[in-house]
């Protein structure tokens, strides 16, 4: 069998990865997708409770709801807020069980290389097909052979710690039964009884974080979970684009949450704490937790923790071939200049395709959530793109794949350079640098917002 007939091997059954498997149909291409979750859109499932601030209009591919149409499947209002809950079960379930035994779950892959050829041997090795080895959940082993492979396997098994170094506090892995990496659902009532009544630390700045805050102060407002309180935990200081663009943003509903989370500020209910980087976390004599931070403060005691720093890319299957990442967001090289954070705020991406996406290793394409390393703020839309390029480049259609178009709705912000993660940074509308000092204020409880977390896995934004 020659490599061409070989199928395209795609790593995750999410969003993006479903969505090449239906682009690869659609050009004849065979795609074998391999989800290690026992069910599509398995990361989606795991935060079902939070609503998207896209569309359904935003997050459905048009090559899947083509593959979708001759089974009478009909797209829900474009206008409307699909949670994550409903995206899984309305588009990535149906788009799944169309593909049928294109797509295997309970399938973890191990490993990806060249066949016979480890990253060192140079010879003969763009000739060599793609070896995927994956294990089964019943120990099962199996070595995959593919003409290319497009990893779409997202970044929501490796969020960040709460360290501000990058690296776990000291004492964070020991209070693990204490910190969650998620945003809570508060409607499961076992959840509820966790927070209810505790005072809770969130720890980050992105809409994961607002979100938190909003269902911890709706909580609060309970007649039954007196004594809830939040501690907004950021390692920079409060500023106007701390909380979005507003008005200015072009996704409605995730201006609305920055909004109502500056709305909840200026209100005053909980305590946040600004200039702040994690250093440790120790328990008390109480058996409650106590943030130290790497300037010597050490906050008043807590319940629990919620850690909503962002996400990193899982890389350590892809040891055996040869990948041109940033040195700093862990994406690739040609990309990461258009999404870094240092370099820009403004939440607008230049459009991209195969080509901002190829690495040395040819055949091999990161794409998705995945696609964007360490940095935030992703949309459907830009993973959709990706994947139809990447496609089309896979096809030989250099034409189609070069031609990329994708205008991305605007943040509203812009905070210049070199301000993300800055304490001592404050950003002004126009991009200016301030220096404010660490500072308490006061976080209100904002009505409830539709929005999804910005470190969601690859939702409407996802980050």
């Amino acid at each position: 069998m020659s490599t061409q007939q070989l199928p395209v091997a795609v790593i995750g059954a999410g969003p993006a990865g479903l969505a090449a498997a239906a682009h690869l149909t659609d050009r004849g291409i065979e795609p074998l997708v391999l989800e290690a979750g026992d069910s599509a859109g398995a990361a989606v499932r795991e935060w079902s409770h939070v609503r998207l601030f896209s569309t359904w209009g935003e997050v459905v591919d048009p090559a899947a709801e083509k593959l979708l149409a001759p089974t009478g499947w009909t797209r829900p209002d474009p206008a409307t807020y699909p949670s994550g809950g409903d995206w899984a079960e309305q588009y990535l379930q149906p788009l799944a069980d169309v593909l049928g035994d294109k797509v295997r779950t309970g399938v973890t892959v191990t490993g990806v290389s060249r066949a016979g050829r480890d990253r060192i041997v140079d010879a003969d090795r763009e000739t060599q097909p793609f070896v995927v080895h994956v294990e089964y959940a019943d120990g099962r082993e199996e070595r995959i052979l593919a003409r290319a492979v497009i990893d779409a396997s997202g970044t929501w098994t490796t969020p960040s710690p709460a360290g501000g170094s990058g690296l776990c506090a000291l004492g964070e892995k020991a209070a693990a039964d204490r910190i969650t990496y998620r945003v809570p659902d508060l409607k499961d009532p076992a959840v509820r009884a966790r927070y209810a009544g505790k005072r809770t630390a969130v720890i980050g700045s992105g809409a994961s974080a607002f979100t938190a805050l909003a269902y911890l102060a709706d909580l609060a407002k309970s007649e039954d979970c007196a004594g809830t309180k939040a501690v907004w935990i950021l390692r920079r200081g409060i500023s106007g684009s701390t909380f979005g663009g507003g008005e200015a943003d072009q996704l409605p509903a995730r201006g609305a949450l920055g909004l109502a989370a500056k709305a909840a500020v200026d209100a005053g209910c909980a305590d946040a704490v600004t200039g702040f980087r994690t250093e440790a976390i120790e328990r008390d004599a109480d058996d409650r937790l106590v943030l130290v931070g790497e300037d010597g403060r050490r906050l008043n005691a807590v319940d629990e923790v919620i850690v909503l720093t962002g996400f990193r890319p899982d890389l350590s299957f892809l040891s055996e071939v040869r990948l041109n990442l940033d040195e700093r967001l862990q994406a690739p090289v040609e990309l990461a200049p258009l999404i870094d954070p240092n370099q820009h705020s403004c939440g607008t991406v230049y459009p991209h395709g195969h080509r901002e996406l190829s690495h040395p290793e040819q055949g091999i394409y990161l794409v998705g959530m995945k696609s964007y390393g360490r940095a935030p703020t992703f949309l459907a839309m830009t993973g959709y793109e990706q994947v139809r390029s990447v496609v089309a480049a896979i096809a030989g259609d250099l034409d189609s794949a070069d031609r990329v178009e994708l205008t991305l709705p605007e943040t509203g912000v812009c905070g210049g350079a070199g301000l993300f993660d800055t304490p001592a940074a404050q950003q002004t509308d126009g991009g200016g640098c301030c220096a404010p000092a660490p500072q308490l204020v006061q976080l209100g409880t904002p009505a409830a917002v539709g929005a999804t977390a910005e470190e969601a896995p690859a939702g409407g934004c996802c980050g």
